[in-house]
């Protein structure tokens, strides 16, 4: 099957719905048909990750992981990087470590699950569920040589931490040392519904060795947690975006090999990244990029009729690839800080979720790849939910999304763009005006943005939405509606209308907590509903994104 970027002149008007009208000015008009069902709703939001595992047992990060599970009605999945790194256990800015193992003099192993256990006891404190990330290599079993560990701004993947193991059955029985404790500490049920994927990137340098010692820690790997626990779900390889031809060859390659050595694979998974820059002195966003990510992958696995089925786990789904690059690193990242992040995320959601239907994916996982940087200055720019405990714009893009439930159901917009449109040329024209719907039989949500790739001023759009397909028996429908925008579920704007303080004042501190959370744009209220249809009009800033949920009532 041809990817979307390939095929877009001939199926365009089919699978790009709208894109011709995406240069379309306000008003826009939305039309959902909540009985028109494309599919399930999956969570693929409910997963995050980061790589300071240690940030895990820390007081700002204990608070997040407690308000992640809070945000969903499933099950929220955690994946850190260095979960079996040695080391003291302090975090840094890319690093972390646990100790879990080393060797004594005769080179016999020697097991330490205090920090590991602190991490996971953590994890089902908050009630959360682990994505075991099996990395990386402990100091005894590393083969390279020189510094072992990462050091960031310098050389962060440049430790021996990221070479093969020198000894894989050595390796192998640590694998199945660590997943027998944690069946003995967690329970055989409860580590069975846990995803163990094998390391992290390894087509790029986060692996210091060849596809091939990859493949054969794979194979280790996956031995090891089943020899511990025969119904373990492992799975892997967690490559780089396959827009890129290197990190695409080296899917398919694992594919192959996987399908010629019958080695187990419970799921696949790779990254998706976008690609912001300063263009103009602005910050211009790259939506293109991580879709075209997305798009390529997919195609791979559709071509393997033994996998296609397989749950696909985007374990890395973000905007750019380092979250711990701030913007006095990189001026780009700035759009981590307000409503660009949410509304780029509410833009890539829907496309995701088109492109898996379209190659027939079983697309489980949208893993944002942040958390928070325990300690640093007030929205500093990390790729982060939090700031020092203060939530972030982008956590309520979370939070409306496990407000959805049901079936996805046809929304479409005459100012939206599909999925090809903006793989071919980015959100740089006209805005991206769009809907993402769900139903059941009680009620219906329509999430709504107005997304572009530049952060520049603009004029918000009229947006007019209509929700078609009602029951015959309701005679009207309460409307909640959630906003996030400039002073909505923004606690950035609060804290810049302050003078951007450092050291908040216990008062300060109070006013940006009372912008935490989902925000009302008004007060709930019930609407007329008129041979099944409900119709709702609302000014939507640029960069803005508004949550309607309605559910009705027989008259």
């Amino acid at each position: 099957m041809k990817p979307i970027g390939y095929c877009l002149a001939m199926l365009l008007p089919l699978l790009c719905g709208g894109a011709v009208m995406a240069q379309q000015p306000a008003p826009v008009a939305v039309t959902v048909d909540v009985s028109h069902r494309l599919g399930p709703y999956k969570p693929i939001y409910a997963w995050f990750g980061y790589d300071e595992a240690n940030y895990t047992t820390m007081r700002d990060g204990r608070k997040l992981l407690r308000e992640l599970h809070d945000l969903a009605p499933v099950p929220v999945h955690i994946r850190t990087h260095h979960l079996l790194s040695s080391g003291d256990g302090v975090a840094d800015l890319k690093w972390s470590s646990t100790n879990v193992y080393s060797e004594d003099a005769q080179g016999r192993p020697v097991y330490d699950f205090r920090i590991l256990d602190s991490i996971f006891d953590e994890y089902r404190d908050a009630g959360v569920v682990p994505m075991f990330e099996l990395g990386f290599t402990p100091k005894a079993l590393a083969s390279g040589s020189g510094e072992y560990a990462d050091h960031y701004p310098g050389a962060s993947t440049g430790g021996a931490v990221h070479s093969p193991p020198n000894d894989y059955a050595k390796w192998q029985a640590m694998i199945r040392q660590v997943v027998a404790h944690m069946v003995q500490r967690y329970g055989r049920a409860t580590v069975a519904k846990w995803y163990f994927e094998v390391w992290n990137e390894p087509d790029i340098s986060y692996w210091h060795g060849t596809p091939q010692q990859y493949f054969e820690l794979y194979d280790r790997t996956v031995a090891g947690v089943r020899a511990a626990l025969p119904e373990a779900r492992v799975g892997g390889p967690a490559t780089t975006g396959p827009g890129n031809p290197k990190a695409a060859k080296f899917l398919e390659d694992f594919l192959d090999h996987v399908g010629s050595t019958k080695v187990p694979m419970d799921f696949i998974s790779f990254h998706v990244k976008g690609q912001p820059h300063i263009q103009d002195g602005q910050v211009t966003m790259g939506l293109a990029k991580e879709l075209n990510d997305a798009d390529k992958g997919f195609a791979i696995i559709a071509r393997y009729p033994q996998f296609r089925k397989l749950p696909v786990i985007l374990s890395e789904a973000d905007p750019e690839g380092c979250a711990a690059c701030s913007m006095k690193i990189n001026p780009a990242n700035a759009y981590r800080n307000g409503t660009l992040y949410p509304a780029y995320t509410a833009a890539a959601y829907k496309r995701l979720f088109e492109l898996a239907d379209h190659y027939g994916i079983d697309l489980i996982s949208m893993l944002s790849w942040s958390f928070e940087f325990e300690g640093r200055d007030y929205f500093e720019g990390f790729r982060s939910l939090s700031t020092n405990g203060i939530d972030k714009p982008v956590l309520n893009f979370f939070r409306m999304a496990g407000l959805m439930q049901g079936s996805r159901v046809a929304a479409a917009a005459n100012g939206a763009m599909g999925s090809g449109q903006i793989i071919a040329d980015g959100v740089r024209g006209a805005p991206d005006i769009d809907a993402f719907a769900t139903a059941n039989g009680r009620g219906a949500a329509v999430m709504v943005w107005n997304y572009h790739d530049e952060d520049r001023p603009a004029p918000a759009a009229s947006v007019t939405v209509t929700v078609r397909g009602l029951p015959p028996t309701a005679g009207r429908a309460r409307l909640i509606h959630y906003r996030i925008d400039d002073t909505h579920s923004n606690a950035y704007t609060a804290w810049k209308a302050m003078g951007s303080p450092q050291k908040p004042t216990p008062e300060q501190l109070a006013a940006l907590k009372a912008q935490e959370g989902l925000q009302l744009l008004e007060s709930p209220r019930w609407l007329a509903v008129s041979k099944g249809t409900v119709t709702v009009t609302t000014d939507l800033p640029r960069q803005a994104i508004s949550l309607l949920q309605l559910d009705w009532q027989a008259p």
